[in-house]
């Protein structure tokens, strides 16, 4: 009989170890209670409670959910279960020991992500790896990157910028906690009790945090951590949003992650600082803790090895050649990026708002924050056509998949654009221009083979479904400008 993946993963070398740390970890720590998580198509974090009593148990066996869950169970607007019917079997969610880490907020409870799978009794691969799990998929898709690249791995580092919004009398936004300057301490000193609560909670959990400061829309934030392996940074920007509902719900504030809620200031973007490295080597951070709160995986981060982005001439500005054919690779599929780099219909408001500073063209230079992608220091590049709303595991399995496509076509990326970009159009330069819908954006994923591969089996059918839906419900509703606009239109 043939062993399926839940089996091999199940009975993985040294698991049943790590299993038990889990259960010293809980007894130790004091934790009651955990949560089973895994990561749906649209970055929402879903999944079951149970009482840590039961780790073992779920750990074998795991937890059974609906198929729906991985898109969030969510209705279109028809009234149809999307993605998958109310006859659709269950999936086993099987939880990663090495992820353990308990809340700070609450230290009865612990977190587990988890590795998702097609039920046991299924008819057709039963038992095999599902393909609705984003964060399988990138663990799978960048394992297999490291084989076809002799073990090269893509490291990233995001900047997660979101808004910190009052509320009124009903509990409604009510405009942003602090003035839209930029880079003003005032302003970050007035929201001191946010970031000091996140950052407290942050390093709980193993996030190395590095700076911070205040962006240019009303109670916008942003705080860095260190850039790392792509599955830990895309797991700690899960957690970080996770972290900030949280200390929202103990300052009375909303942590808005929404891309645009204002026109005319800035909107919330996430760029992706990325680079590929050979070698180095996982060292585990204490952050000054003598007994960890959680298992060392999330406590550790990749560091030494070789930059293959770095210049290999005197010319710090231009990357070595494997440097140039990722970026070839970003450059020529940016169209199909757009649609998961900015994931849903208010995304495009930021895209049309240019006159601060929106990643609008399918162009790449050095320091030049009027293109899609620059290269922002010597050995890494910031793609910057993804926002606040993006499912990082989606993004960084795109980025594997173009850039694979670089390296191995040594795709061209012609020469840094170094003129802003407005100037260069004026001098006669063509210039692509990103979708500027999501529509479109879903058109060009839809005709682009290599972004579509990182969406396998049945994610690209979920993620387009779902997507279209929320376009096409969008341009099914009468909105508040439609009202402005046409009501005393005529006569």
């Amino acid at each position: 009989m043939v062993e399926t993946d839940i089996e091999r993963f199940v009975h993985a070398d040294a698991r049943n170890e790590m299993v038990k740390a889990v259960r010293a970890k809980i007894d130790e720590l004091g934790v009651e209670y955990l949560y089973l998580q895994f990561v749906s198509v649209t970055g929402r974090i879903c999944g079951k409670g149970i009482p840590a009593d039961q780790w073992e148990n779920i750990a074998r066996k795991g937890f059974q959910l609906v198929y729906g869950a991985t898109v969030n169970l969510f209705l279109n607007r028809r009234g149809d279960y999307i993605g998958y019917g109310p006859q659709a079997g269950e999936l086993v969610g099987i939880p990663e020991p090495e992820t353990f880490c308990q809340l700070p907020w609450d230290k009865r409870v612990g977190r587990v992500f988890c590795t998702l799978f097609r039920n046991r009794e299924e008819r057709k691969d039963p038992g095999a790896f599902l393909t609705s799990d984003c964060r399988g998929n990138l663990r799978r898709i960048h394992n297999q990157f490291q084989a076809d690249h002799k073990g090269l791995r893509l490291r990233c580092g995001v900047e997660p910028e979101m808004m910190w919004l009052k509320k009124d009398e009903n509990g409604k936004p009510n405009g942003g906690f602090s003035n839209p300057y930029c880079y003003h301490i005032d302003q970050f000193e007035s929201l001191r009790p946010v970031y000091m609560k996140v950052i407290e909670y942050c390093k709980a959990m193993g996030f190395e945090m590095i700076q911070g400061d205040h962006e240019d829309a009303p109670g916008q934030l942003e705080l860095n951590f260190t850039y790392d392996d792509t599955l830990r940074t895309a797991d700690r920007l899960t957690s970080y949003r996770q972290i900030c509902a949280q200390v929202a719900r103990e300052i009375n504030l909303i942590a808005c992650f929404m891309t645009k809620p204002f026109m005319n200031v800035s909107a919330s973007g996430c760029h992706h600082n990325i680079s590929f490295w050979n070698g180095g080597e996982d060292q585990v951070k204490r952050m000054g803790f003598n007994v960890l709160p959680g298992m060392e995986e999330n406590f550790t981060y990749c560091s030494g090895g070789e930059n293959i982005f770095m210049p290999d001439t005197d010319d710090l500005q231009k990357p070595g050649p494997l440097g140039l054919h990722v970026i070839g690779g970003i450059v020529q599929h940016i169209f199909a990026l757009t649609a998961i780099g900015s994931p849903t219909v208010n995304s495009y408001r930021r895209l049309w708002d240019t006159g601060f500073w929106a990643p609008v063209f399918a162009d790449w230079g050095f320091q030049n924050r009027t293109t899609g992608l620059r290269v922002s220091a010597p050995g890494r590049f910031e793609y910057r056509s993804v926002d606040s709303m993006v499912n990082p595991y989606l993004m960084a399995s795109a980025i594997i998949k173009v850039s694979d496509d670089g390296l191995k076509n040594q795709i061209d990326p012609g020469e840094p654009e170094e003129r802003n970009i407005y100037d260069a159009m004026e001098a006669g330069k063509k210039v692509r221009k990103l979708p500027m819908t999501l529509g479109d954006a879903l058109t060009e994923l839809s005709k682009d083979e290599v972004v579509r591969s990182a969406l396998p089996g049945e994610m690209y059918r979920l993620y387009d479904e779902y997507k279209r839906d929320e376009w096409e419900s969008f341009l099914h509703n009468v909105s508040d400008w439609d009202q402005e606009k046409y009501l005393d239109y005529l006569p």
